[in-house]
């Protein structure tokens, strides 16, 4: 178990502030459901590597052309530069062990294959049942690792969704100024 989950060292549910050049948004994180996922966030979030990161890609029902499968989502990554940095990669935690869902406003690690996740996420604009286990999004059927929800400012999100894009990438990419911890009151 991930120390900030052992005995009252830091609370099941965080969130997290985003400061873009698009606006802002918060995310509420599922420690209890996906630990190892939100500790890996995490880890990036302290040690400031998303801070000067990028939105750097939009997916759209009209940039797809070639997926039977289509999706909505943003995707962003730590700040450039920082990627020698990262950290090992970790392990899928299934949708399918940790109950979440890949709704509208979920956050989820992106990855290639699985236990492959490390710095990149995206957020969901729309249900994307096909990002869950057993979704055809992804050849393997593993799903992608939810663990948190926008709980404030999903029409920052819509805004970098709709800039303007070569394909799937944002041009130019949306900045992150700032991403931060905001641990939550009872």
């Amino acid at each position: 178990m991930p120390p900030f989950l052992q005995s009252g060292s830091r609370p099941a549910a965080l969130q997290v502030r985003f400061d873009t050049r698009a606006g802002s948004f918060r995310v509420r994180l599922d420690a209890r459901a996906a630990p190892n996922t939100v500790h890996n966030f995490l880890r990036y979030i302290n040690a400031g590597h998303y801070t000067g990161g990028l939105f750097h890609r939009t997916v759209t029902p009209q940039n797809q052309p070639g997926d039977q499968i289509r999706i909505e989502v943003v995707q962003a990554g730590a700040a450039p530069g920082r990627h020698s940095a990262a950290f090992p990669p970790i392990a899928l935690e299934r949708t399918s062990v940790t109950g979440l869902r890949h709704l509208d406003g979920t956050i989820s690690m992106a990855r290639a294959a699985p236990d492959s996740a490390t710095s990149d996420f995206f957020i969901c604009l729309g249900p994307q049942p096909e990002l869950d286990f057993g979704g055809r999004r992804n050849p393997d059927g593993q799903g992608f690792a939810a663990f948190g929800q926008v709980v404030e400012g999903m029409d920052t999100v819509r805004r970098i969704q709709q800039s303007p894009a070569d394909g799937q990438r944002l041009t130019p990419p949306i900045p992150i100024i700032r991403a931060h911890v905001e641990e939550e009151t009872p």
